[in-house]
């Protein structure tokens, strides 16, 4: 097991209040009745951190709001992609319980909030769950109890908003309990990154608060990190998400000039992609989803105005990402028009309609804003996913399509928006009529070809008509 600590991590010159700068010890719990850790929120974060924490021999009890959700992870069923069944009922067998009941949180040696950190209508941050969630802990809160967050906030929730809330208890974080951030960094559908070798950044509200979150953590992760704080930990995670959210807004607008340029942006990635230093690719597509890139950078551009300016980068980013489902919709009807087609007149096949290749998970996924558009320019809309057996926008059901091979041939058009595994080139170069691959798919080379010898997206070239990559 690994620490690295951030520079100056114990020589922090923050001003805290007495309790943070010159902390009691805080005190053990009896060790009588207790279980070693509550998990709240038993999502896409907090079911594989319950997971890997089972596999490591804790006493694991999941705390839910979601009584279908409980009763299903109780009875051996999973609801995320990463888990399945065979993994849900090991975690039974290790002892793992799911509940809805707040009182498991009394006897909890360490509680870790994984909650919803959703946008508001107006757009800012909805920490509505996180405040719930920190409200019952208080409620049940012991001595030398260790509390970390992993939602995804804003710089200085921790301290400003779950601390106080947590202190109603009677009790003082630094000196009677301990307090930390930790943010979560579960990639959906990653086969090779998971809960126990990603490297796990934790910064407390003290030295030893931060000392405490990491030996937890260090029961069942590789390497843990030590940041300088809890705010320094809450802006790594948006430091990343916001990189790759400025990034791709990159590679998008430039993907908007080059089409009318008439260079081939895919074939610039790649080329570039080969400089072994000072370059990371990133590929154009038709938005961004999940919780990390839409709503993730948003929380750091409300705390930035806080201060009285705006946090243009992010801003700009959103805007540019934003209009890429109306970009998809503009070389749908340019590719209709080519062949002599109206978009109203059209059957349009969708393929894939999750934010990300082979998971179930639509959250923020731009298939839905493509599929309002086409609608509502009269287009008649199927989809075919193999991961998701019904679809609504707006509250329309979509029809679905299970037969891949007809769906492309009866199609007067295909919008591929996601790049499942099922969508192999050969496949659509053969039955799509017309054909927008929106993710370059039809520029991956076989698998069964060396990928050293020339960069991926660069390998293939479409050389028949009627078919164009964004």
């Amino acid at each position: 097991m690994k620490f690295a600590r951030s520079r100056n991590e114990c020589e922090c010159d923050h001003e805290v209040d007495a309790a943070a700068s010159n902390p009691a010890p805080v005190a053990e719990q009896q060790s009588a009745a207790t279980g070693d850790l509550v998990i709240i929120g038993l999502g896409y974060v907090g079911l594989p951190l319950a997971a890997e924490a089972c596999s490591a021999g804790l006493k694991v009890t999941g705390l839910d709001v979601n009584e279908r959700v409980v009763r299903g992870l109780n009875s051996g069923v999973s609801h995320v992609d990463d888990l399945s069944e065979e993994d849900v009922r090991s975690m039974l067998d290790r002892g793992f319980t799911a509940s809805t009941d707040p009182s498991v949180l009394a006897t909890a040696r360490t509680i870790v909030i994984c909650v919803p950190t959703p946008l508001s209508p107006e757009g800012g941050p909805d920490l509505g769950a996180v405040t719930s969630a920190a409200e019952s802990v208080a409620a049940h809160l012991s001595p030398g109890t260790l509390v970390i967050l992993e939602s995804t906030t804003y710089p200085g929730t921790t301290e400003e908003v779950v601390r106080p809330l947590l202190e109603k208890s009677g009790l003082v974080a630094g000196a009677d309990f301990h307090l930390a951030f930790s943010p979560e960094r579960i990639d959906p559908g990653n086969p090779t990154f998971g809960v126990a070798n990603t490297p796990k950044v934790v910064g407390g509200l003290t030295p030893e608060c931060g000392e405490a979150a990491a030996e937890f953590y260090g029961r069942f992760v590789d390497t843990v990190v030590r940041a300088r704080g809890t705010r320094e930990a809450e802006m790594a995670k948006l430091l990343e998400n916001t990189y790759r959210h400025v990034n791709i807004a990159l590679v998008n607008e430039m993907a908007v000039f080059c089409q009318e340029l008439g260079i081939d942006l895919w074939d610039s990635i790649a080329a570039a992609a080969t400089k072994p230093f000072g370059f990371q690719a990133f590929y154009p597509g038709p938005g961004v989803g999940g919780h990390c890139i839409p709503i993730d950078p948003n929380y750091l551009s409300y705390k930035v105005k806080t201060l009285g300016y705006p946090f243009r980068f992010v801003e700009l980013a959103q805007e540019i990402n934003g209009r890429m489902p109306s970009y998809v919709i503009q070389r749908a009807q340019e590719l209709l028009n080519e062949s002599g087609l109206a978009l109203s007149r059209s059957k349009v096949l969708l393929l894939g309609v999750t934010y990300k290749a082979d998971i179930a998970d639509q959250r923020e996924s731009p298939a839905r804003p493509v599929a309002r558009k086409l609608l509502a320019k009269g287009a008649t809309l199927t989809y075919h996913d193999p991961h998701v057996e019904s679809w609504q926008v707006d509250g329309e059901d979509i029809e679905r399509s299970t037969d891949l091979d007809r769906a492309l041939a009866e199609a007067d058009l295909t919008i591929l928006l996601t790049d499942h595994s099922d969508y192999r080139p050969k496949l659509l170069e053969e039955y799509a009529r017309l054909l927008l691959d929106t993710r370059g798919v039809l520029r991956r080379a076989p698998k069964d070809e060396d990928p050293t010898v020339v960069p991926t997206q660069a390998r293939r070239h479409v050389e028949r008509e009627g078919i164009q990559v964004l």
